[in-house]
């Protein structure tokens, strides 16, 4: 028994066991007391980043309200866009895994991390568009690739689409993203970082009715970010739909039209003023800017010597020239300082001064009274109108027609041309106003400047009896269940300081300008429809005394624009239409052509004596 339990063997296990149960209870008392520092002390903050973890809050994009023209036809809708997107706190060493999606979608590093950089302090809780808009082929790599890269998902949204490229580019507008400023400025409550806003046109005019409200979705997401199952969705809401005043028809073919011009086409409906037709000519391509239009194509628009980016129908200023003969002829009837039965001689010239001021006829008009010199467009007779009626009051009745003021149009820059006085060159030259400024002034030439827009609304007025009417391009704005929210009505801004006897003159000299054997525009007749019309050759450059121009072999940028004024029928006028055609030459050669055609499609489409209808 002695031997046994001395045993040198026994005392070794014993040992051994003593040992082994202490490493034992320290690795349980280890283990205990991580699970206290887990549950108890760091339990509540482990908690919530456990349930911050596991469920997520993710947003979902509307869709902008669809854009039709007055026939219902669809201009604008939306198509679905494929965004790259990453979070970063599930990304893991965010470098790495932005070069890997960079080698994977051919996109540099650079560009990736520019849009991180732009979401700002944003870009830590939410995540971040580093691409907008990838390709079919780009998403099947970035699919196939999807566990190589944390943080990595893609989200379906709604993109804007222009069905009809480059067609109304500067009426419709186009989007662009979102900036920092914008955001904190609390005027775009539904929208989020990588978002787009209506930038221009009347995507950015009518932008709180067209931008929808946000959805969301709570989904329970693994260690990578990815959606493992979707535990309550609340549906986005569809932005409103407009229905423009817009003729789609007769935009394409002024667009036709216009293919190798500079200029604009304005097209309205003179009982209500109801903007068919606005199209400026160099256009540009509305899905260009979607996604974020690339520097290379943005640089080709801006150094374009034909300014695309301008919508040149509202934007663009220039002289008159021969349609403000319709203001010199208000004024002086007005004015009692000429009647229908005056008349003046023109020999080709008026000296005034020691300066001969010319006609554009060469051999002169000889006599001619108001309705003549309206369908001749005789500079004579309207340099003496001019001189008797007087810088100032011409300038009074320019205004009471809507010129040099906005016409209120709902489109952003919109410009308000100039009718200048003689207080206003006083104050802008410190010089006082010359007698000769006038003539040129009455004929639409020197300081005058407008835009084809005004002169739409100021014809318009002339063909409907003297009512100025506020220019319309939005008729109805509808819900997605085709709920009218908003209604346009026809508003009329004032009236042509014009008696009915002093507009009956002046139709009639518009008329005979179509359809008289001596008319200016006679060329442009259409069988069965009266066009009552004024020509106009504005001037780029003036013209020093004594000088001769070779007009065949002037520079291309120094040539006259081509104006064409018009409204038809010439009882009670379904359309008016003004046409400039920048380096056109000649109104009544370059302009009244379109003005003729799409007057004629109009017409002959409804029916001349086809009622007007909302």
């Amino acid at each position: 028994m002695t031997q046994f339990s001395n045993n040198p063997d026994r005392e070794w296990v014993k040992q051994r066991l003593i040992m082994a149960s202490v490493c034992i209870l320290f690795v349980f008392a280890l283990l205990f007391l991580r699970l206290v520092y887990l549950q108890v002390i760091k339990g509540e903050e482990l908690r919530l980043k456990s349930e911050k973890n596991a469920v997520r809050l993710k947003s979902i994009k509307s869709s902008r309200g669809l854009i039709f023209d007055r026939n219902k036809k669809l201009l604008v809708d939306n198509r679905p866009s494929f965004n790259l997107k990453i979070t970063l706190e599930d990304a893991g060493v965010v470098d790495d895994t932005l070069a890997k999606v960079s080698k994977i979608i051919q996109v540099p590093v650079s560009e990736l991390k520019d849009s991180i950089k732009k979401a700002g302090r944003r870009a830590f809780y939410t995540p971040v568009t580093i691409k907008n808009d990838i390709t079919r082929d780009q998403l099947a790599v970035v699919e196939a690739h999807k566990f190589d890269l944390p943080g990595i998902h893609i989200d379906i949204e709604p993109t804007r689409h222009y069905i009809y490229q480059k067609t109304a580019a500067h009426l419709l507008g186009y989007l662009g993203q979102i900036n920092g400023k914008e955001l904190q400025s609390g005027k775009y409550p539904n929208v989020k970082s990588g978002d787009s806003i209506g930038r221009y046109g009347i995507e950015k005019s009518f932008e709180p009715y067209l931008q929808g409200k946000r959805g969301g979705k709570q989904v329970e997401v693994d260690a990578n970010g990815r959606i493992i199952k979707v535990l309550e969705t609340v549906e986005p809401v569809s932005g409103h739909d407009l229905t423009l005043t817009l003729d789609l028809e007769l935009q394409l073919t002024a667009e036709k039209l216009l293919e190798g011009k500079e200029g604009a086409v304005v097209a309205i409906d003179p009982s209500n003023g109801d903007v068919l037709v606005m199209a400026s000519n160099p256009s540009f391509d509305q899905n260009d800017f979607i996604g974020g239009i690339s520097n290379k194509k943005w640089k080709a628009l801006m150094t374009d010597p034909g300014k695309p980016m301008i919508n040149k129908a509202i934007q663009a200023e220039y002289p008159p020239a021969s349609t403000y003969k319709i203001i010199t002829s208000l004024a002086a009837l007005e004015e009692k300082q000429i009647d229908i039965y005056s008349t003046a001689f023109c020999p080709g010239w008026l000296k005034y001064g020691n300066r001969k001021y010319r006609c554009w006829k060469k051999n002169g008009h000889g006599e001619v009274n108001v309705i003549d010199a309206i369908t001749q467009s005789c500079d004579v007779f309207y340099y003496q109108a001019g001189i008797k009626v007087g810088v100032d009051p011409l300038a009074q009745y320019a205004k009471g027609c809507g010129l040099g003021k906005k016409t209120g149009i709902r489109l952003a820059n919109e410009k308000r041309g100039l009718i200048p006085t003689s207080q206003w060159k006083e104050k802008r030259f410190n010089e006082p106003w010359q007698g000769g400024e006038t003539l040129s002034i009455a004929i639409g030439q020197g300081f005058n400047l407008v835009t084809p827009l005004q002169m739409a609304v100021l014809i318009a007025a002339v063909g409907n009896g003297g009512t100025l009417y506020r220019p319309r391009i939005v008729k109805r704005i509808e819900d997605s269940y085709n709920t009218v929210i908003q209604k346009t009505e026809p508003e009329i801004t004032g009236g042509l300081p014009a008696g009915e006897e002093t507009l009956r003159i002046v139709r009639e000299g518009l008329l005979k300008v179509v359809q008289g054997d001596r008319g200016t525009a006679r060329r442009i007749r259409i069988k069965d429809v009266e066009i009552a019309g004024k020509t106009g050759t504005a001037q780029v450059f003036s013209i020093k005394k004594g000088e001769k121009i070779d007009s065949e072999n002037l520079a291309y940028r120094l040539r006259d624009h081509a104006w064409f004024v018009s409204y038809a029928p010439a009882v009670n006028p379904v359309i008016a239409v003004s046409v400039l055609i920048e380096h056109g030459e000649h109104g009544s050669s370059t302009a009244a052509p379109i003005a003729a055609a799409l007057i004629s499609q109009y017409i002959k489409g409804r029916g001349v004596d086809a009622q007007k209808t909302e």
